[in-house]
């Protein structure tokens, strides 16, 4: 997917300007700052001329506080263009440090969706500092971030694959777009809280009952009337005192549920003025791809769109916090200001609040699929992987294919080809030998990476990646356990059956198996790591083996055609060990481990 942009330039021109701008509007900050002063002190003056010596009218002082009232609003203005022009320079100053690889650390590692028990999150390092998901995450809500973690957690089938590969090429080129969701992101971080606010979306009613709210509206009709009538004469204050003996009847028994409904509103405004943010610039997109067009749909409740759903109840908290102006809270009482709009809270709620949550999840999977679509732009080299119908069996296609978390000028590149279908010629597994170092084990993760990106509809790190759905089990980084009581080794099998066990279902597994049942004897080894390679390969699986125990390169012969033998070289050079990271055919002939220990000074 190559571009005629060079993401590094526009990224270095958007900060330049940003930054430009940003220093115009600090030096705007600070005259406005300094005019505030000076016409807040000649006010002052003229003030104090005024009723010191009555040498000036006090009409004098009208001109300057009017000027400082609205230096006052001009200077918030400022101040917030400015924050926005600084929040504006760090979001592509970000862009700059993922592709200049100083990214690590600066970004939200999602470790809170790292689960030890997953079959490949952690071996395949998608979680925490320096991972695949920082990497990619630039969805600045929580449900963005939950939305893009479920992608990397589970594999999608072809067409659920097409549908967000063709949203995240429409999506690729509007850097607009991820600037501002980033901008708006920044807040609502800060405040949003999606399952709380779904909570009270979709809450059981608090107040139900459309009767009473007629009858505390008559009521309030009522107290109008016969104050207006006893104010002008024509009747005495009994029908206003009747009134108010029936508010309080009304009122009273429901004064712990209105209170109730009054502050979780009150609770959930900052989060729906927020996410009223969002959904307000999503909203002037106009999309072509399926999916976003149907996340656009879901948006609308009942043909309105959502930000005017949420406008309108944001003026309905205005009018309610009217109740606690001192001037107009004994009027409140008599209209049963604070009853009557916690039944206008209610019926909002039902009518809006079951929207609440589809708003969240199609607002977040948009800010996913823009978090790929930047990854897709800053990497315009990698191409978007072929998922094909797995009818035919397993397959695992790929062309030069490299770690996308390994800087480009230095990552090593190797075809790796995998296949159960009868079409093709190439194994279903590779017993992968080498030293350690050699490159084994990141092979192994290079593979799972690219595999789970392109099921997440993600772009690769290839030349070409054609592939079929597949469940990737790994057990490269399995733990002891002190506190569970259980060795490595034990972790190990363990993982194994499940790997084993999830080759009955759909998709088949990739296995990625790193140093298998190493906590063993060699003779238990050997024959525990063919039962388990032959068992795999016989229930439809493919995937990767590594050792540097030559014994176990002979299982790929025993199972001849259907596995085969690949290896790293090194060489030792100046006392130093030499890696050259490519991957060939066949096993590794040759071990200079005990040159390597000699060279450091020991005596071998």
């Amino acid at each position: 997917m190559a571009s005629a942009i060079d993401p590094r330039a526009e990224y270095a021109r958007h900060l330049g300007n940003r930054q430009s701008e940003s220093a115009r509007l600090a030096r705007l900050d600070m005259r406005t700052s300094r005019a505030r002063l000076v016409v807040a002190a000649i006010a002052a003056l003229l003030a104090w001329l005024a009723w010191r010596t009555g040498a000036v009218s006090w009409w004098w002082v009208v001109a300057p506080a009017a000027a400082f009232l609205v230096l006052a609003i001009a200077h918030g203005r400022v101040i917030q263009s400015r924050r926005r022009m600084e929040r504006a320079s760090d979001f592509y100053a970000k862009g700059l440090a993922r592709l200049d690889h100083r990214w690590a650390g600066q970004g939200v590692a999602g470790e809170r969706f790292l689960d030890p028990e997953h079959l490949y999150a952690a071996d395949l390092d998608l979680f925490g500092r320096g991972s695949v998901f920082e990497l990619l995450c630039t969805a600045r809500t929580r449900a963005g971030e939950e939305a893009l973690a479920a992608w990397l957690l589970s594999p999608a089938g072809p067409d659920e694959v097409a549908a967000r590969q063709a949203a995240v090429r429409e999506l690729t080129p509007r850097l607009d777009l991820r600037e501002d969701l980033a901008l708006r992101g920044t807040d609502v971080r800060a405040g949003l809280h999606p399952d709380e606010l779904a909570a009270w979306a979709t809450a059981p009613a608090a107040l139900g009952s459309s009767l009473t709210r007629g009858i505390a509206a008559a009521l309030c009709a009522a107290g109008i009337a016969t104050l207006g009538l006893w104010w002008a004469d024509l009747i005495g204050p009994l029908p206003f005192l009747v009134v108010v003996a029936a508010d309080i009847l009304v009122a009273w028994p429901l004064r712990g549920r209105v209170r109730r409904v009054l502050d979780d509103v009150e609770s959930a405004r900052q989060d729906l003025v927020l996410l009223l943010q969002l959904l307000e610039r999503l909203e002037r997109e106009r999309f072509s791809s399926q999916r976003l067009m149907t996340l656009r749909a879901a948006l609308d409740t009942g043909g309105v769109a959502p930000s005017r759903r949420i406008r309108s109840l944001e003026r309905l908290i205005d009018l309610a916090d009217a109740r606690r102006n001192q001037l107009f809270a004994p009027l409140s009482y008599l209209l049963l200001w604070g009853t009557q709009f916690a039944h206008a809270f209610e019926a909002w709620r039902a009518r809006c609040g079951p929207a609440i949550p589809g708003w969240l999840a199609a607002a977040g999977e948009v800010e996913a699929l823009c978090a790929v679509a930047g990854h897709a732009w800053e990497h315009p080299e990698d191409p978007f992987p072929e998922v094909i119908d797995p009818a035919d069996g397993p397959c695992f296609d790929a062309a030069a294919l490299g770690h996308p978390l390994i800087p480009a000028e230095v990552c090593v590149r190797n075809d790796v080809r995998l296949s159960g279908r009868t079409a093709d010629r190439w194994p279903r597994a590779l017993v992968v030998s080498g030293s350690n170092m050699s490159g084994k084990t990141t092979l192994l993760r290079t593979v799972g990476v690219n595999a789970v990106l392109a099921l997440a509809g993600a772009p690769v790190r290839a030349r070409r990646l054609v592939l079929t759905p597949l469940a990737v089990g790994a057990t490269l980084r399995v733990q002891d356990s002190l506190q569970g009581g259980t060795s490595r080794f034990y972790a190990e099998i363990t993982r194994l059956r499940k790997i084993v066990a999830s080759a009955d279902t759909l998709p088949p597994p990739l296995f990625l198996l790193d140093e298998m049942l190493s906590g063993t004897n060699s003779r238990d080894r050997r024959t525990g790591a063919e039962a388990i390679l032959t068992s795999l390969i016989e229930a439809g699986a493919i995937g990767l083996v590594t050792t540097h125990d030559l014994s176990l390169s002979e299982i790929a012969d025993a199972l001849a055609p259907r596995a085969a033998n690949v290896h790293f070289e090194d060489h030792l050079e100046a006392g130093r060990m030499i890696f050259d990271y490519v991957c060939r055919p066949g096993i590794m002939t040759k071990s200079n481990a005990l040159e390597l220990m000699r060279s450091v000074g020991l005596e071998i």
